[in-house]
């Protein structure tokens, strides 16, 4: 295991605990694995709103897209077994097919590249208006044209992995659920994960509504999916979730899946076009960059949910957060943890001697983070999507003194940085140049506008 992990991870927690606070989510899971074993799992917040139930790594959430990764696994061990290729043709398999839709094959489908229409005509179960699409509604969209024509971008489709459930029971003879838990689930060695809502006895975790514009509100997220649960359908936990995707990794030595299979499904087949920062999709994965680090994994929306995980293709840690509100912050969270462990590991694991300035600091301005990382301390906003991306740094001497040494230019650079002590020997303040950052936020409530005395 890296060496610096264990203090990234610890950084890590802490600033979540911190972007809880700020958003106001109602709650989070975080969970990290690597080659199928969970490292750390923590739960912020409550389950529910209404009773206040406390949230914890046991309560099961909508994962929504996820699902997509699951059902790509399932077609990929089809396709181990010699029961199907990629280049097959969709309507070889399945009938009642528009012609144009029948002729997308089993990787454009994979990969969102068939051209065929992301939700159908109306898509009112998305709004929690009527139920997901079962098996005649599905089949009425596929039996319209293509929205584009295929092979000639990337194009989200929903009910193109609905479609793909439906090769998975032409192929099996069963129905979409009993065969991907036992193929795929249960291989996976996965105890919390089912294809759509689970049976009554296991802790569920209640989605929510935004706060804007009515303040946030009980979403009623755990309907089923019927013939769309191969798409969005799947219930899991942070650990499952981070354990699943940590076996894709193509480097991990033992997995329900070939290596071959791991590399087709991770390996970037399409970019995404518009948007924000680049990404890519493979066979029901997601590939992304976060500073010099390559991605893959995938997004979940569901009424009432956010979810997402991601792999560190560098060393196979896999990263998963869950939120059940559907504002929650998931992406931009699991993307600023990988930020934060880019960042350890290029400054690697802390001294001892930094070990007690692990702080965070208070001011009428906010918080601000003390990170020890190799020889330095860093300083940060914990308000930060990425908060050790622009940071500054303390140079701290053997003899306790300590200097800004790295600030942007409207900084404190080249200042002293000197910790300041009550009479009973507990920290009081930390004086960055000039300005006093609190050590106990209760006492900038008492006192906002004082310093605390030197």
């Amino acid at each position: 295991m890296t060496e610096w992990l264990d203090a990234a991870l610890s950084y890590a927690t802490r600033w979540l605990d911190y972007q809880m606070q700020q958003t106001q989510l109602p709650g989070c899971v975080l969970a990290v694995a690597k080659n199928g074993n969970l490292i750390l799992e923590r739960a912020y917040g409550v389950s529910d709103l209404a009773t206040g139930e406390p949230l914890t790594p046991r309560h099961r959430f909508r994962v929504a897209s996820h699902s997509k990764t699951f059902t790509a696994a399932g077609i990929m061990k089809l396709r181990e077994q010699g029961r199907l290729h990629l280049d097959d043709n969709v309507g070889a398999y399945v009938t009642g097919l528009h012609v144009d839709v029948a002729s997308a094959t089993i990787s454009q489908l994979l990969s969102h590249s068939a051209g065929i229409m992301r939700d159908g005509t109306q898509a009112p179960h998305w709004m929690v208006r009527e139920p997901f699409f079962d098996r005649a509604k599905l089949f009425d969209e596929l039996a319209k044209p293509l929205a584009i024509e295929g092979n000639t971008r990337f194009k989200y489709s929903n009910v193109g992995y609905g479609l793909l459930g439906q090769v998975i029971e032409a192929i099996s003879g069963e129905p979409y659920g009993v065969w991907i838990e036992r193929e795929v689930v249960k291989p996976f060695g996965l105890s919390e994960t089912t294809h759509d809502t689970p049976s009554t006895g296991v802790p569920l975790a209640a989605g929510h509504s935004a706060r804007i514009p009515f303040g946030r509100g009980r979403i009623e997220g755990h309907q089923a999916t019927h013939a769309l649960a191969a798409a969005t359908g799947f219930t899991s936990t942070a650990a499952d979730l981070a354990r699943f995707f940590s076996l894709l990794y193509p480097k991990v030595p033992t997995s329900a899946l070939s290596p071959a299979s791991r590399k087709e499904m991770t390996r970037r087949h399409w970019s995404v076009i518009g948007g924000g920062e680049p990404r890519h999709y493979g066979l029901g994965v997601i590939g992304m960059d976060i500073g010099k680090h390559a991605l893959f994994g995938h997004a979940g929306s569901f009424p009432g949910f956010i979810s997402r995980t991601s792999v560190v293709e560098a060393n196979g840690i896999s990263l998963t957060i869950v939120t059940n509100a559907v504002d929650g912050f998931a992406n931009a969270w699991v993307e600023g943890i990988v930020s934060i462990f880019n960042i350890f590991e290029k400054y690697g694991k802390p001294e001892e001697r930094l070990a007690d300035w692990a702080l965070r600091l208070w001011s009428l301005w906010g918080a601000l983070d003390l990170v020890p990382a190799g020889d330095k301390v860093l300083f940060t906003d914990p308000g930060a999507l990425r908060p050790l991306t622009d940071h500054g740094e303390i140079t701290v001497q053997v003899d306790g003194s300590a200097h800004i040494s790295k600030a942007n230019g409207f900084g404190s650079f080249g200042e002293p940085v000197r910790r300041c002590y009550a009479p009973d020997g507990g920290l009081q303040q930390v004086l960055m140049g000039g300005n006093g950052m609190l050590a106990n936020a209760s006492d900038l409530a008492i006192h906002p506008l004082q310093s605390a005395s030197i």
